[in-house]
């Protein structure tokens, strides 16, 4: 998992970049992309080279931010996921995937740096099942 990248969500380019470099900067490897069809497009290829996800809640036409969650936990049911909004963090309790944080924009670097760094250490993969004896 040394080597996984963190997936970066966010349609408005300005806050993906400062994301991306904070990120980088905090020694995080990052794949950004702009809405939720190509962030779906980057897992599908390579799954197990990511270690967690960074989205904002609306990234325009298309899939939002909960329903991107949703979809990667479909693959990894404790995928550590991260969501930032600047106006749906109300909704959180009832879109937003069990064990994920939401941040409020604006938001300060340190603050998605601390939660992805918390959820990375509580993360534990489920691991395939083995028969017991």
């Amino acid at each position: 998992m040394e080597n996984s990248s963190v997936l970066v969500v966010e349609d408005e380019p300005l806050i993906l970049l400062d994301i991306e470099t904070g990120l980088g900067e905090a020694g995080f490897r990052v794949v950004a992309a702009r809405n939720a069809e190509a962030a779906i497009e980057a897992f599908s290829e390579q799954p197990g080279s990511f270690s967690s996800l960074v989205t904002d809640i609306r990234l325009g036409r298309g899939k939002s931010g909960w329903e991107l969650a949703k979809h990667l936990r479909g693959t990894s049911p404790t995928f550590p996921v991260v969501y930032i909004s600047g106006d749906s963090a109300v909704h959180w309790g009832v879109e937003g995937v069990p064990e994920s944080i939401m941040i409020t924009k604006p938001f300060a670097m340190p603050q998605i740096i601390t939660a992805l760094s918390t959820l990375l250490n509580q993360h534990h993969p489920i691991a395939p099942s083995e028969p017991t004896a």
